[in-house]
């Protein structure tokens, strides 16, 4: 049963008082890092049956995009309901409570209304120390919320058994971790593993209160670890074929170094077509890992008895190039990066199993999850509810999506401090257009276009030369409401 409010007065960020009912929808809200709509689900060859599973529970949304493809400024934006530009945020080195120290927080929302809200593995940005998560968000410590990808060593008692991946050996490694890894060793080796075996204590703690449990997922963000039983779902040359190819006129700002994956440019190895297949190999294996993690947290849900009362939230920070346009990792406003997957399964969904294409963002996940829990809407959020697209199949959605990213990709390292340029991208049901602006001025320094209708990949800028100039100049117009003229 969903929760029923009394009328509220006044609402201030930091001083909600909740009034409760007798029963209450608890929240399920589960994360996932790097990783773009690569599920069996979404009809990829990943093998994700606890995530297939869930989408037959709820609704799969086709056409999600997040506001900035990389860690921290997409997190924070989701959480707080607000965009990178409303926040200022564009960088992993900054809290968003240096910038918006007052800003609620979805988690913390809650707690003010009466749940219990608890942190199991990375939710905000991993900040490597234990003191800069959000602990005001959460009412008890959070749980492997801070680390570093690259310290995810295997932990396993006796010997350590051999890397049968052996083939990226001469790339760089990913911290103290090989970038690919391969080992026969048990779930619990890793980080996720974790994760999920502290997420099911937890879920038998808090089951007798109304909960927000938050679990975050590592992977399949780099390095490519997974245990040797999730590499062996896949045969490595029937993973589907990709383009390296980089867009035709694209200009180059669109594109960036892969520093992530592949190092500073000065000391970087091309991988060659063999190296290129373990590391795809490696991905898929980590999204299939990660599903397995899932799936023990929703089969202890289930039972539980807490199924039909819990709302599951699935979702992904941002996407993922896998040497698409000769790209790797993320940084930037392709579809690739921008687009995420997001499943919503409520209790006794309307219209369980089906699909929206309708353009959604994930500043929408705040003001959803709130409705749909018959919580008091928080004040001032970028975002809308997305319940009309759950119990109505010919609800429309939005008119546009945004993404943007900076120049350099990661200005904080830079002795500016701050971006040069910064892209502006609005995704359109048939569009992406995209700015790429002065920081200081906001003149325009290039453009792109890419028409989703003939090409999907985003192969071809055709700025130059549109097929629909009408098209065209509405996601302009569109772009310009958002991010207006001369701004960045």
């Amino acid at each position: 049963m969903i929760c029923r409010f009394a009328a509220f007065g006044v609402l201030l960020l930091f001083t909600a008082l909740p009034l409760y009912a007798a029963a209450r929808t608890n929240v399920l809200f589960i994360m996932a890092d790097d990783l773009r709509p690569e599920l069996g689900c979404y009809g990829s060859v990943a093998v994700t049956p606890h995530l297939d599973a869930l989408a037959r529970r709820g609704v799969l949304f086709e056409r999600a995009y997040c506001q900035q493809a990389v860690c921290n400024p997409s997190r924070s934006s989701m959480l707080t309901g607000l965009r990178p530009g409303t926040l200022g945020l564009y960088v992993n080195g900054t809290h968003f409570r240096e910038l918006k120290p007052e800003s609620a927080t979805l988690p913390w929302w809650m707690k003010e209304h009466g749940y219990s809200t608890r942190c199991v593995g990375k939710i905000f940005h991993n900040w490597h120390t234990r003191e800069h998560g959000d602990p005001r968000s959460w009412s008890a410590p959070e749980f492997l919320h801070y680390a570093n990808h690259g310290d995810d060593l295997p932990q396993v008692s006796g010997p350590l058994p051999p890397n049968l991946a052996t083939l990226t050996s001469t790339l760089r490694p990913y911290g103290k971790v090989p970038l690919c890894e391969c080992r026969e060793v048990p779930d619990e080796a890793y980080y996720d593993g974790r994760v999920a075996a502290e997420a099911v204590r937890v879920l038998g703690e808090i089951k007798d209160r109304p909960f927000f449990l938050a679990v975050g997922f590592w992977k399949p963000h780099a390095p490519f670890n997974a245990p040797k039983k999730y590499w062996d779902l896949y045969q490595r040359d029937r993973l589907p074929a990709f383009n390296p190819a980089r867009p035709a006129a694209a200009p180059e700002i669109a594109l960036h170094q892969s520093t992530e994956i592949l190092g500073p440019p000065e000391l970087q190895k091309q991988p060659n077509a063999e190296q290129v297949a373990e590391m795809r190999h490696g991905y898929f294996a980590c999204i299939s890992y990660m599903d397995a993690q899932l799936g023990k947290v929703t089969t202890a849900l289930e039972e539980m008895g807490l199924l039909d009362s819990t709302l599951i939230v699935f979702w992904g920070d941002h996407g993922y190039h896998l040497g698409e346009h000769g790209l790797w990792a993320k940084t930037s406003n392709f579809e690739l990066d921008a687009r995420v997957p997001l499943i919503v399964a409520p209790p006794k969904a309307k219209h369980a199993g089906v699909s929206r294409r309708a353009l959604v963002e994930m500043v929408d996940l705040f003001p959803t999850i709130t409705a749909l829990c018959e919580v008091p809407e928080a004040p001032g959020l970028d975002g809308v509810s997305l319940v009309p697209l759950l119990n109505d199949p010919q609800a429309k959605g939005k008119a546009a999506a945004y993404t943007q990213f900076p120049r350099p990709a990661y200005p904080d390292r830079t002795p500016r401090g701050k971006p040069e340029v910064m892209g502006v991208s609005v995704r359109t049901p048939t569009l992406r257009y995209t700015e790429w602006r002065d920081y200081d001025t906001g003149s325009v320094v290039a453009s792109e276009l890419y028409d989703h209708v003939r090409d999907e990949a985003e192969m071809n800028n055709v700025i130059a030369n549109p097929g629909d100039a009408a098209a065209l100049e509405q996601a302009r117009q569109l772009l310009h409401r958002q991010f207006p003229s001369g701004k960045r």
